[in-house]
């Protein structure tokens, strides 16, 4: 049997193969609510036969959303519009996770088919973005944030909190922290975003604290029985990345302490000047591997995995227990049949649910 479709199991759940679709914003959300654009967008990745389908990046305040369009979750309102796509995720034979998720300097952006960049200063559709230092990334995203004072830093690690409760009160069953990306809190982590002279800035361990006590917040909210993971961009792709790979295993190991079950491993991307080898097939699948074996917690990634051989090779090299397929997932919903079939698994067509399996069979 091809690795891809083992089971997983991790604390009470299990997937029925190590194919997990990871957040994919869909900027199709009105003042922070799912609308009638995301429920067969979702219930039809996890029909396709993934053992896993993510949630887009679910902001945790107002001021959390990338742009105008992104999902939030920080009324109990916006969580039960989410209840008829945690159903379909779990009628398909999927597990429902989501992704929670602060923007920082990042938000207040256009959606990407209208600029991707900010949203002008006076727009009504814009607002104020918060960072640890009052740094823009640049590029694109000029505009400079307001520096969080200790209060703000308090209040998002409550926001992040409360939206796992909403979260774990709705249905869902595995829970990511965004931290990667060079949002909020991967800002917090980086050595190009936080300049701060206080606690929460400076040294490893000052830089570490706000994603370290956000993660344990989480967790005295989020159920035991379920998994609570994070992405985390571990490298920069900035010419120090040993330096910073280093410091994300580290940090790797405090999660894992603090209660974290897998790390989903990712790009920092909090610096224009990032080099990313983006047209090498599964360019983060060594460095995942190095972080599985040294951090000695289970992890996933993306990232150009859309080739089932790659993704099979992956899982057999041991860098990933579960692979995260994104993009191609989009372009077909069905990319499990496709690689069950391209990799040679006898009757392909058992990974989808019955009622599609009763009729694809008779395609062998």
């Amino acid at each position: 049997m091809a690795a891809l479709f083992q089971p997983f199991k991790l604390k009470d759940v299990t997937l029925r193969n190590r194919i997990g679709v990871p957040p994919m914003c869909q900027y199709s959300a009105v003042d922070g609510r799912v609308t009638d654009w995301h429920l067969p967008h979702l219930a039809g990745l996890a029909r396709g036969g993934a053992g896993l389908v993510v949630v887009e990046a679910t902001a945790v305040s107002p001021e959390g959303r990338i742009t105008p369009g992104c999902t939030g979750i920080w009324n109990d309102e916006l969580a039960q519009a989410f209840v008829p796509s945690v159903r379909a995720i779990k009628a398909a034979g999927a597990v429902p996770g989501i992704q929670l998720a602060h923007a920082g300097r990042k938000a207040s952006a256009n959606r990407p088919w209208e600029g991707d960049d900010h949203i002008p200063d006076g727009d009504p559709r814009g607002w104020q973005t918060i960072a640890p230092s009052a740094i823009p990334f640049g590029a694109h995203l000029p505009k400079v944030p307001q520096a969080m004072t200790l209060d703000d830093i308090a209040r998002v690690r409550w926001d992040f909190a409360a939206a796992a409760r909403r979260a774990r009160d709705v249905g869902f069953e595995w829970l990511e922290l965004h931290f990667a990306h060079g949002y909020l809190a991967q800002t917090f982590f980086s050595v190009h975003a936080n300049q701060r002279t206080d606690a929460y800035g400076g040294s490893f361990e000052n830089r570490s604290r706000f994603l370290l006590e956000t993660l344990a917040a989480v967790r005295e909210v989020w159920p035991e029985r379920l998994p609570l993971t994070v992405r985390l961009g571990v490298v920069e792709f900035d010419g120090h990345d040993e330096e910073h790979l280093a410091e994300s295993i580290e940090l790797a190991r405090r999660f894992k302490a603090g209660g974290l079950d897998l790390l989903s491993v990712s790009g920092a991307f909090t610096t224009p000047q990032s080099q990313v080898p983006w047209g090498q097939p599964a360019f983060l699948a060594p460095i995942a591997g190095r972080v599985r074996r040294e951090a000695d917690i289970p992890v996933a990634s993306a990232w150009n995995l859309g080739v089932p051989a790659v993704a099979e090779q992956v899982l057999q090299d041991g860098h990933m227990d579960l692979v995260l397929v994104g993009k191609a997932h989009l372009a077909n919903p069905h990319w499990p049949y496709q690689a069950a079939r391209e990799l040679g698994v006898e009757n392909p067509a058992w990974v989808l649910p019955a009622p599609y399996a009763h009729w694809l069979s008779a395609l062998r």
